[in-house]
């Protein structure tokens, strides 16, 4: 079997699985209204209501290494919330806030001095004239179920919009939502470095 490494930018409503296994919901797109290639596997997941960078791969051991926290790979994303976090809020993300049972590893944080050039999201977000909304830049090293959200509320900034636009050296740039690519080769040398193979 030949490795395959694919990009692809997951759209907002699409599930982060190949088949949606919830007889109780009307039909929700998955990764399958998209991808055709057999036996590859997201590494690592991308909420419903989240978009952006999703690796897929047929390679098992590239998929531990990259999608278990314990190896430290970073995963960047931009996010929208409401209101102007101050730098009470911001060094609380960027030292580690407490979620229910457990306390997030440091994270790289900045406010993005610009709203970042993004495809409109379908559905857009529901705007509130009197609440003002801030983009940041966040980088984790972890990826615990709906970290990004819950670490934003946890600080009294919720999450809006969230665009994971890097997982390590791999970037967004060139792909629209719906899109994917196949690693260069290149990419995938720096996979096998970062990774340990």
């Amino acid at each position: 079997m030949s490795e395959r490494y694919i990009l692809f930018y997951k759209p907002y409503d699409v599930l982060c699985q190949f088949t949606d296994n919830d007889p109780t919901t009307s039909p929700r797109k998955t990764l399958k209204d998209f991808i055709s290639i057999p036996g590859v596997y997201p590494v690592g997941r991308l909420d419903r209501d989240s978009e952006g960078l999703l690796l897929l791969t047929n390679q098992g051991k590239i998929q531990h290494r990259l999608s278990h926290r314990q190896f430290h790979h970073p995963r960047t994303y931009w996010v929208q919330v409401e209101n102007i976090p101050d730098e009470t809020a911001l060094n609380s993300l960027r030292s580690g806030v407490n979620i229910k049972d457990y306390q997030t590893r440091p994270a790289q944080v900045k406010i993005l001095p610009t709203e970042p050039a993004l495809p409109p999201r379908d559905p857009p977000i529901r705007f509130r004239k009197t609440v003002p909304t801030a983009w940041l830049e966040i980088t984790l090293t972890e990826g615990r179920n709906r970290q990004v959200r819950r670490m934003t509320a946890a600080v009294g900034f919720p999450t809006l919009r969230l665009i994971r636009v890097a997982i390590a050296h791999l970037q967004l740039d060139g792909l629209e939502p719906g899109q994917w690519r196949s690693l260069s080769q290149i990419e995938v040398q720096n996979l096998y470095k970062i990774t340990g193979f």
